[in-house]
């Protein structure tokens, strides 16, 4: 469904750096990253809001550089900056830009207006925030995209809908047919519906795997420091010491042997971003002392 290959960008002093993955039909991907990864630059890349200086991007086939119209219209979005007309109404909106949509249906956006709770003759600019991106979505999924393009979405809905939303995202992707990318720094959510996580930081990728390899290439170990200084150097990714135990995240493979001691679990997609983002200012840190 969505392709990425060797794409680069430079943004004044920020560059997004050769990134590339695939996310294929019928899943949900998690983008995560600290604020200033790149997760919104590469979003309006896949949107075509930006150029790339280097790369492609394909969406279901379709090129959206060469062949910006088809990709586009397989394309539905959700972002924080306001694309559409505050002075006119939801519907007016809708209808504005549906035209631009082969398969928008007004009945459709206005069934979803009814669910949302939103009133479809009321103006844009009147209306919240977390009530702004309802209405995106309901647009969004009014002229039936193969893929959904979020970006940070859920935090701005109240815990009712958020749920709702969710529920949604896995309904849409169930044929097997469609695909949804979420940027989002609510973790919880992805560790729920998310069936690939792509791991964007400093315009660099971390990492971009499935659920599976990613609870299988991670272990969260807690015990005695001396117990896990005990393990290999090489895979201890960063190790925090607690009032009563250090808590390590460490590679893990096949051949991993931890002390019986050790307290092992699968850790949580924050627990791997929190720990990765650690290491990384510590050996920044080590370098500069």
């Amino acid at each position: 469904m969505l392709h990425v290959e060797h794409v680069s960008k430079k943004l004044g002093d920020f560059c997004l750096k050769d990134l590339s993955f695939d996310l294929p039909k019928g899943y949900i991907m998690g983008l995560i990253g600290p604020n200033g990864a790149g997760k919104t630059s590469l979003l309006y890349l896949m949107l075509g809001l930006y150029a790339m200086d280097e790369g492609k991007i394909l969406i279901d086939g379709q090129d959206v550089e060469s062949q910006e119209a088809l990709a586009k219209d397989e394309l539905g979005f959700v972002l924080a900056e306001e694309l559409f007309s505050g002075q006119l109404s939801l519907k007016a909106n809708a209808n504005l830009y549906g035209k631009y949509y082969s398969q928008y249906e007004e009945a459709l956006f206005l069934q979803y207006c009814h669910q949302f709770s939103l009133n479809p003759e009321k103006k844009l600019n009147k209306h919240s925030k977390g009530e702004k991106l309802k209405f995106q979505f309901a647009f969004a999924l009014s002229h039936h995209p193969k893929l959904l393009v979020l970006d940070e979405p859920t935090a701005n809905f109240d815990p009712e809908f958020r749920e709702r939303f969710l529920q949604i995202l896995t309904g849409f992707i169930q044929d097997g047919e469609h695909s949804v990318i979420l940027a989002t720094h609510l973790t919880t959510d992805l560790d729920r519906i998310a069936d690939y996580v792509t791991f964007l930081n400093h315009g660099r990728l971390e990492f971009s795997m499935d659920r599976e390899m990613l609870e299988n290439s991670y272990r969260l170990v807690n015990g005695e420091e001396y117990k896990i200084n005990l393990l290999s150097k090489d895979s201890i990714i960063y190790k925090e010491k607690g009032s009563y135990a250090t808590k390590a995240l460490v590679k893990n493979n096949r051949w991993s042997d931890y002390d019986k001691e050790l307290l092992v679990s699968v850790p949580t997609i924050e627990d791997i971003m929190y720990f990765i983002l650690k290491g990384e200012k510590s050996h920044a840190s080590n370098r500069m002392g």
